[in-house]
Parts: C-alpha cells; sequence; structure tokens
C-alpha cells in the first residue's frame, strides 16, 4: 500500500473531512434547508439579505436559524440589538432567540467586539465547526447562513462540510460586484453545491445587465431584485429587524422567500 494512503485509497486527510461530513449531516439532520447567503464581493448587502430572509420565513410560520459564518467579522448581531452572550461553559452551545429565530455568531462569544479578532484559518474552520458539530439547533425549517467574503477557509470549509440545499448569491448593479459574484458562483460549481438563484441588492430598478451576464453565465435565475433603500440603515443601525418594520421592504423580501420554499 502507497504509504500516507488508507486501505482503501483514501489520504488520510480526505478521510477525516468525509468522516467529519457525515457527523455533521447526522447532527444537523433535523435541519430540512441550509441555505447559504454568499458573494465573494464584501459590502454586496449578504448580512441584509441573510437577516430579512431570515426574518421574513419566520413570519411565515416556519422554523427558522440565522448563523452569522463571517467568524472574524461578524454582523448579525449588530443588525438585530443582540448584545447577550452564548453561555460557551460547555456543549452543546445554545443559539440565543430573537423573535423566534435562533440566532449564533462569534459576536455572542467574545468579550469585546470593538477588538478586532485576529485568528487564522485553522481556528476559523474549528469555530464553523463548533456552530455546526456542537450546537444545538433543534428542528428547523431553514438554517440560514451568512458567509464572509471572498473564496478562501470559510466558504471553503462550509462547501466541504455541509449538505446544502445550496447558495443565494448577492450581488449589486456595480461590474465589480458581478465579477466578483460570479467568482463565487464558479467556486460554488467547482465543489458541486447548487446555487439557487442571485439576488440583484440596491437596485436602482430594472435589473442591471452586469447581474444578467453573472445569471447567464451560471445557468441561473434571478431570485428578486431589492431596492436602494435608506430604510436599511435606518433600522439596522438600531438593531430593528426591517421586515418588521418597512411594507414595501417586506413585500421584496416575502416575493423572495417564496421562490426558495
Amino acid at each position: 500500500m502507497e504509504e500516507g494512503h488508507t486501505a482503501a485509497g483514501i489520504h488520510p486527510s480526505f478521510a477525516k473531512v468525509i468522516e467529519q461530513k457525515k457527523r455533521i449531516k447526522d447532527k444537523l439532520g433535523n435541519i430540512k434547508n441550509k441555505i447559504g447567503v454568499y458573494s465573494a464581493k464584501g459590502g454586496v448587502g449578504k448580512t441584509t439579505v441573510s437577516v430579512n430572509l431570515a426574518f421574513t420565513l419566520a413570519k411565515r410560520g416556519f422554523k427558522v436559524g440565522l448563523l452569522d459564518a463571517d467568524i472574524d467579522c461578524p454582523n448579525v448581531t449588530s443588525f438585530l440589538g443582540i448584545t447577550e452572550k452564548m453561555d460557551i461553559s460547555g456543549f452543546p452551545l445554545k443559539p440565543l432567540v430573537k423573535d423566534g429565530v435562533k440566532v449564533a455568531s462569534t459576536a455572542m462569544i467574545v468579550d469585546d467586539m470593538k477588538k478586532p479578532i485576529i485568528w487564522r484559518g485553522p481556528i476559523i474552520a474549528k469555530m464553523l465547526s463548533d456552530f455546526f458539530e456542537n450546537t444545538d439547533w433543534g428542528n428547523l425549517d431553514y438554517l440560514i447562513i451568512d458567509l464572509p467574503p471572498g473564496t478562501s477557509d470559510a466558504p471553503l470549509t462550509i462547501m466541504q462540510l455541509l449538505d446544502l440545499k445550496g447558495f443565494i448569491l448577492v450581488t449589486t448593479p456595480q461590474r465589480i460586484s458581478s465579477v466578483n459574484s460570479l467568482r463565487s458562483g464558479l467556486m460554488a460549481k467547482r465543489l458541486n453545491v447548487s446555487i439557487l438563484g442571485v439576488i440583484e441588492n440596491m437596485s436602482t430598478g430594472a435589473i442591471s445587465g452586469n447581474t444578467k451576464s453573472i445569471i447567464d453565465a451560471l445557468g441561473t435565475e434571478l431570485l428578486g431584485t431589492i431596492k436602494l433603500d435608506s430604510s436599511f440603515n435606518k433600522y439596522s443601525d438600531n438593531g430593528m429587524i426591517t421586515v418588521y418594520n418597512d411594507e414595501n421592504i417586506a413585500n421584496e423580501f416575502d416575493a423572495i422567500s417564496k421562490t426558495i420554499g
């Protein structure tokens, strides 16, 4: 047998990933749909989409969880006005509940969110694993996962380990946003993860040509557009859920939520 390979011919590092993926699949077996919200470009509104989509689904009567997978720059708690901390004295970790939605984030773990979280890739991957393997999510219809930008550690870990229903790609009308969103989609396709569709955020009217180019290149569909609206800042900056406070935005997200289930 070649040194460094198992009897089945699988390299030990791959064997560990396969074993961990099976453990996580068993642990999260009571979650019907795991959906990632993603773009390689920062600032396109992934957290805005994740938060408002999660609470829209909850409004429709689904059991929902929201995971902030941006481990070193978490923002979900700021959007929700959550200041409480998770109990990390033992496993399983318990998500905090906000208006019926179970929420977990490293912002609920670190002592001072004003200080930077300076962690290397292996620690980020370990924290993600704890959110999957060692967190009590219970029975959920949807787990919405707010991913960080980029195409490295955190997105790669999630694509490798989770049995996802698929990714929602978030973009804006800008060309640079479409370029990076396309990279996100190509990464997902390379790792055999489904793309549920594209959301154009900060839209100024009809769908932009740049967004159309992503949809055509990836062979996917438009899930919806979200208009550029100062109400997002008004409510999010005060820890309030926008879809609970603005009827027009609530209608946009309601329409989007119905395209995924």
